[in-house]
This record gives C-alpha cells, structure tokens and sequence, in this order.
C-alpha cells in the first residue's frame, strides 16, 4: 500500500478592507441605538466617552461651550477622518460640526468602533487539487 503524504498545506489568504469614505452617514444614528440614546439623553457623557475611545483627553468636548464653531468636535472629527484616511475637507468637517452637532458625535463613535474591529476575510483554497 503506498500512503499519500501532504507536503504543501494551502495557506490562508487574508485581506482586510478598508475603505476612504465614513463607515456610515452622518443621520445613520440609529444603526447603534445604545449609542444614539446615550447621546440623546447625555450629550455631555457621549462626547467624553467618545473623546476618550479616540485617544484624547476626556474633558476636552467640554470646550465645546465656547465659540460658534465647536472646536473639540470639529478636531475630532479631522482627526478621525485623518487617522482612518476617510475623505473630507475642513469645510464639510465644520458644517457638520456646527449644524449637526450629535449626529456627528454619534458618527465618529460609530466609525471608531467599527475600524476598531475590522471585518477579515480569510480565503482557504482548500484542497482543490487534492479531491
């Protein structure tokens, strides 16, 4: 009897997309509810919250108060948009700051979250030739 011995197993082929647009549209709040109703009812505990997934400071949404262009959201949002090479200008990043101030809280959290926890496709061409 002769056995048959493997001696080049298939490798994986791992991809992980990722894409230059925003994972979801600025008035897509409600594809994560919890986080849409923590902003709804505490804005002030979102933002922080939020500040502090993205790797700043936690008071800083705070400063928010001041001006009419809110500053803490819109540096977050170009930072968010610059980290994850999303497309945007510095001008849209500043209507949605100061236009849709929540939305766009619920944007960035959303988006973090999801490109902390990217989707792998893992490919294996198994066995094809060994049938």
């Amino acid at each position: 009897m002769t056995s048959q011995h493997i001696v080049n197993q298939p490798k994986p082929f791992i991809t992980t997309t990722y894409s230059n647009k925003w994972t979801s549209g600025i008035c897509d709040c409600f594809e994560d509810l919890p986080q849409c109703c923590l902003a709804c009812w505490c804005l002030p505990c979102f933002t922080c919250k939020t500040s502090h997934e993205a790797g700043e400071c936690v008071c800083l949404p705070l400063l928010d108060a001041y001006g009419l262009i809110p500053p803490m959201t819109l540096s977050l949002r170009v930072s968010v948009r610059q980290r994850y090479g999303i497309e945007g200008t510095i001008c849209q990043d500043c209507m949605y700051a100061c236009c849709c101030g929540p939305c766009t809280w619920c944007q960035i959290a959303r988006e973090i979250k999801t490109r902390m926890s990217p989707i792998t496709v893992i490919n294996t061409r198994a066995w094809d030739n060994q049938s």
